[in-house]
C-alpha cells in the first residue's frame, strides 16, 4: 500500500445532498458533485478540507465506503466549546448548499503489514471505520477497539457489520478506560497500529508502543496539537526569501513572521486552519529549496522527499524556497 497521498488537493465545489443524525452530538454530511460526475478513488484514512459558509476551513475524515464513487461522507461532532467550525456545521442550513472542498488528502494511510490493529476514541472512529472496511474487503488480518462514552459513539452498528468477530466496543462510562498497555502487549510482533481520538488516548498508545520490543509501527491522526510536544524553537530563525512560482513574486520573511503570514499578505486566498502544524490545511508544494519541517503531519519518509511543507509552522534550511503558489 502507498505510504501517503501528500500532494495538496485542488479546490472543487460539492453539494450537500443529505445530513443525518448519527448520535446526540454527531451528524453526517453526504457530499455529491453538482453535475453528477463520479469521484476518483480515495484511500482509507483520507480527509477533506471543507470551507464552511463563514470562510472557516476544517478537516473531516472520510468515513464512507471508498468504493462509492457517487458521494463523500463526513461526520462532524458538535463541540460547543471548540473553535466554531462544528457549531456552524450543526446549526447552519447546509442541505442544498454548495461548499468548497480540497482533497481527499491522506497522511493517515494503511501500510503494508501482516497484522493491523485499529483503536479509536469517540469521533476518532471516522477514518478507522473506512480502514476496517478496506482491510476486511482485501482479506487482511485486523482487529479494532472502539472506546468512548456511549452517547458519543456513532457507527457502532456500521463497524460491527464489517465483521463483528474483529470488533471490541468499550463503553468507558460503564466499563472504564481500557488497559492500553495490556492490549498492546498482546499484539503480534510487527503489527501496524493505527490510533485516532483524543490526545490522552494517543498519548497512552504512543507510550505503550514505545515500551515494547515487538517492532510495532504506530500511525496516529490528531484533532489537536500534541500537548506533550516541545515548543517550537524559533530563537535561531533568520530572515528567508520565498518565491511564489505562479506570479514570480519574491517575499522576504523576517525571523519573527511565519511563511503563512507573509504569503497571505500577497495571497490572502491561501487556505489555513490550525496554524499549529497538525491539520495540514496549509500544505504547499515545494518546487525548490529545503524545508525545515516542524509540523505534526508529515512522517519521516514524507519529510525526506521534501515534496510539500506546512507553511504555518515550518521554515527553511536553505536561504530561499520556491513554492507552488
Amino acid at each position: 500500500m502507498p505510504e501517503a497521498t501528500s500532494e495538496p488537493g485542488n479546490a472543487k465545489t460539492l453539494l450537500v445532498k443529505q445530513i443525518r443524525s448519527e448520535s446526540p452530538r454527531v451528524i453526517t454530511l453526504t457530499l455529491v458533485d453538482p453535475a453528477g460526475e463520479p469521484f476518483p478513488p480515495w484511500e482509507a484514512g483520507a480527509h477533506l478540507d471543507v470551507e464552511l459558509p463563514s470562510g472557516t476551513i476544517r478537516q473531516y475524515s472520510l468515513c464512507g465506503d471508498n468504493q462509492d464513487k457517487t458521494s463523500y461522507t463526513i461526520a462532524v461532532q458538535h463541540e460547543p466549546a471548540g473553535r466554531g467550525g462544528s457549531h456552524e456545521v450543526h446549526t447552519a442550513p447546509l442541505i442544498g448548499k454548495e461548499l468548497t472542498v480540497r482533497g481527499p488528502r491522506n497522511h493517515f494511510p494503511l501500510i503494508s503489514s501482516e497484522e493491523h490493529f485499529l483503536i479509536a476514541g469517540g469521533i476518532g472512529i471516522t477514518p478507522i471505520l473506512a480502514m476496517a472496511r478496506v482491510l476486511e474487503r482485501t482479506g487482511q488480518r485486523w482487529q479494532v477497539v472502539y472506546c468512548g462514552h456511549r452517547r458519543d459513539m456513532p457507527f457502532i452498528d456500521e463497524l460491527r457489520n464489517v465483521n463483528p468477530h474483529r470488533v471490541t466496543i468499550i463503553e468507558t462510562d460503564q466499563q472504564g478506560r481500557p488497559d492500553v498497555r495490556a492490549v498492546i502487549n498482546q499484539l503480534p510482533s510487527d503489527t501496524a497500529v493505527y490510533c485516532c481520538g483524543p490526545a490522552s488516548l494517543i498519548s497512552d498508545i504512543s507510550e505503550a508502543c514505545a515500551e515494547t520490543d515487538k517492532g510495532l509501527t504506530l500511525r496516529v491522526e490528531r484533532f489537536t496539537a500534541d500537548p506533550q510536544s516541545r515548543p517550537l524553537q524559533t530563537d535561531g530563525d533568520t530572515s528567508i526569501e520565498v518565491e511564489l512560482a505562479q506570479s514570480g513574486t519574491v517575499i522576504s520573511v523576517p525571523a519573527d513572521q511565519t511563511i503563512l503570514e507573509a504569503v497571505r499578505e500577497i495571497r490572502p486566498d491561501v487556505p489555513f486552519s490550525c496554524e499549529e502544524g497538525y491539520c495540514g490545511s496549509c500544505e504547499t508544494r515545494v518546487l525548490d529549496g529545503t524545508p525545515d519541517h516542524r509540523d505534526e503531519v508529515l512522517g519521516t519518509n514524507e519529510r525526506g522527499r521534501d515534496g510539500t511543507m506546512m507553511i504555518c509552522v515550518s521554515r527553511a534550511k536553505s536561504q530561499r524556497l520556491l513554492l507552488d503558489l
